[in-house]
C-alpha cells in the first residue's frame, strides 16, 4: 500500500482533517489535524485511527504505524 492509497483510505472515513502519510513497505508514519481530535485523550485519538485501519494490520499490509494526532488548536494552524 503506498503512503498516497493509505491517505485515501483515512480520508475516506475521517473527514475534514489534514492527513499527511510518509513511509511504505508496512511502515507508516501517519500524520492527521483535525478538530475530530477535540477532547479526547491520545489513547481515544489512536483508537478513532486505528478503527480505519485494523483490517490492513490484521492482514499483515500494514505492520507498523506511528501516528501523530492533534487539534487544529494544537497544531497552530
Amino acid at each position: 500500500m503506498s503512503p498516497g492509497d493509505l491517505e485515501k483510505l483515512i480520508a475516506s472515513q475521517i473527514s475534514e482533517c489534514e492527513i499527511h502519510v510518509q513511509g511504505g513497505e508496512g511502515k507508516y508514519h501517519v500524520s492527521i489535524v483535525g478538530d475530530i481530535f477535540d477532547g479526547l485523550n491520545s489513547v481515544k485519538r489512536q483508537q478513532v485511527v486505528y478503527k480505519v485501519l485494523n483490517d490492513h494490520i490484521t492482514s499483515g499490509v500494514i505492520h507498523a504505524v506511528t501516528m501523530q494526532l492533534q487539534t487544529v488548536t494544537e497544531s497552530g494552524s
